[in-house]
């Protein structure tokens, strides 16, 4: 067993359900991101049903992978959509999301994807600042409508997570200032184009304890108690995302306990209860797909030079992040100790450091829970075009984003007379 329910050995080779990823990568090529169709609804399924019944809405994360097939995939299962651009606005109306299930989340909104958000009709717009507040008002009355609002509220909670995705912290930039949050609500009658509607938090991302989540929530139940105290009415509770999956030796709770622990906070209170899961639905479903170009011995080190490489998965470089690393071939031997990096000229471009496998020339790894913050964060440094993206359902598979050219990477630019 490798660990990941649907990336398996069978007959010492990889698969990812009923298909050889040396087979994958001998149609489409390398890298390659490859994402199993059946781990992606088991993800979305067990959250849905955790709430037995209770009134909900599962918001996924755009940011985390938004690929037009995954985005149809979650649609068709009913899944709404939290976004943070209207790059994303227009993805998932691409793919045929509901715009009443889409939350617009993010600190720097621009009037432009206000104007585009209110046009399609979305849900809400968890909106972050006073100064946003002013702005999304005018823009609302200028096209008279009025916007449906939540305002995200920073409840100062340390979600114990790598620092540079904790967000709810009061150092943070995200959301307004908890005791600053119930005086901008009662002030909001002043904005004759908006709509209180909702409250939201979020206080950051791949959190692997309860506690966090618990703190958070009974900080949002005590403001909402004096919101409704103050006769403001709020019809749901956006409790955001953030619940962690295992890369390596992490325990992030089950699903089941996380909701049941979210609903069991909240009570019989009547609020719609909206959740922003990212990562935990589409992290564990995807790897990155890559081949050893070379193996580089020196008196200090070995490396084994693959031609993934940073732009293609950032997460290494960016938060020292671990990832585990599966040879396609199994039981080759013993091996030795590689570090595993790319031809980027950084030395920050590597994918794994200090792991024992045996590798030849040639070999195929599966750099694994890919499928959250990879494709999405990649790009073209060192003018690399982009990987292709590949879905496997059974024991078909399908190309669903193709391989950048370069030609494609120079389309736009214009040389000076």
């Amino acid at each position: 067993m490798s660990g990941f329910p649907w990336f398996d050995y069978c007959n010492t080779k990889l698969h990812v359900e009923s298909v050889q990823l040396d087979a994958i990568a001998r149609e489409f090529g390398t890298p390659c991101y490859v994402y199993s169709r059946a781990a992606l609804i088991a993800a979305y399924t067990e959250f849905d049903a955790a709430f037995s019944g209770r009134d909900h809405l599962v918001c996924y994360a755009v940011k985390a992978n938004s690929n037009l097939a995954i985005l149809n995939l979650f649609a068709r299962l009913g899944s709404g959509f939290d976004i943070v651009s209207g790059g994303e606005l227009h993805r998932v109306l691409k793919a045929g999301g509901d715009p009443q299930k889409i939350v617009f989340s993010g600190v720097g909104k621009q009037p432009a994807e206000m104007r585009a958000a209110l046009a399609a009709g979305i849900f809400c717009f968890n909106v972050e600042s006073e100064a946003e507040l002013v702005v999304l008002d005018r823009v609302a009355g200028g096209m008279n409508k009025t916007a449906p609002v939540s305002l995200r509220v920073n409840p100062d909670v340390d979600a114990k997570t790598h620092p540079y995705i904790s967000t709810g912290l009061k150092e943070n930039k995200f959301g307004i200032a908890f005791d600053e949050a119930e005086k901008l609500y009662a002030s909001s009658e002043k904005f004759a184009n908006v709509r209180i509607t909702g409250l939201d938090c979020h206080i950051g991302s791949q959190l692997t304890e309860l506690g966090p989540f618990i703190e958070t929530c009974g900080r949002v139940l005590d403001l909402l108690n004096r919101l409704e105290t103050r006769g403001l009415q709020i019809d749901h509770l956006d409790l955001g995302g953030g619940l962690g999956i295992r890369y390596s030796g992490e325990n992030p709770p089950p699903v089941g306990d996380y909701v049941t622990t979210l609903c069991k906070e909240i009570g019989h209170r009547r609020q719609r209860i909206l959740i922003e899961p990212g990562r935990a639905l589409v992290g564990n479903a995807g790897i990155l797909l890559t081949r050893v170009e070379y193996l580089k011995h020196t008196s200090y080190r070995d490396f084994a030079i693959v031609d993934a490489a940073m732009n293609d998965l950032t997460r290494p470089a960016l938060y020292d992040a671990y990832h585990e690393i599966l040879p396609i071939m199994k039981n080759k031997g013993n091996g030795k100790t590689f570090q595993i990096v790319g031809p980027v000229c950084e030395t920050s471009d590597f994918l794994g450091h200090d792991r024992k496998l045996a590798l030849s020339q040639g070999d195929l790894l599966a750099i694994m829970s890919a499928g959250a913050y990879g494709m999405s964060m990649s790009s073209n440094y060192n003018s690399r075009p982009r990987a292709a993206e590949v879905m496997v359902d059974g024991n078909r598979t399908y190309l669903i984003r193709e391989r950048e050219s370069v030609e494609q990477l120079i389309a736009g630019e214009k040389i000076l007379p």
